[in-house]
């Protein structure tokens, strides 16, 4: 029972950690984004938030970490709950996707802009 525990804990760590690269990568694209700065380091970003969406997507819009919490004994399955406020991490789309359309909106803008120049 220990070694699950341990491994879930693992899981979840795992899990936060690539949420917050995830998410410093999309403060950096609203930032540069408002800044007027879309370049390489904004692609790159971009990149890394594009991945996470297609592979939530591609999992049904649910982590595909959470089976593997499941089977280390998480009854729901959840592998924000430890590290992450619960209504934060119950509420994470609906805080994620506005922002993304604005991030990509404020790039659009940028390159438009450029284009113009």
């Amino acid at each position: 029972m220990a070694e699950h525990q341990l491994a879930l804990r693992a899981v979840k760590s795992f899990h936060t950690a690539a949420w917050f690269s995830i998410e410093a990568c999309m403060v950096y694209l609203l930032y540069s984004g408002w800044r007027g700065k879309t370049d390489q380091r904004a692609g790159v970003a971009a990149a890394v938030v594009g991945s996470e969406i297609l592979v939530f997507a591609g999992n049904g819009f649910r982590c595909p970490l959470t089976p593997l919490a499941q089977r280390l004994g998480d009854s729901t399955g959840s592998v924000t709950d430890i590290y992450l406020p619960r209504w934060f991490a119950h509420n994470l789309p609906a805080i994620h996707v506005p922002l993304i359309f604005l991030a990509v909106w404020a790039h659009a803008r940028n390159i438009a802009h450029a284009r113009h120049i």
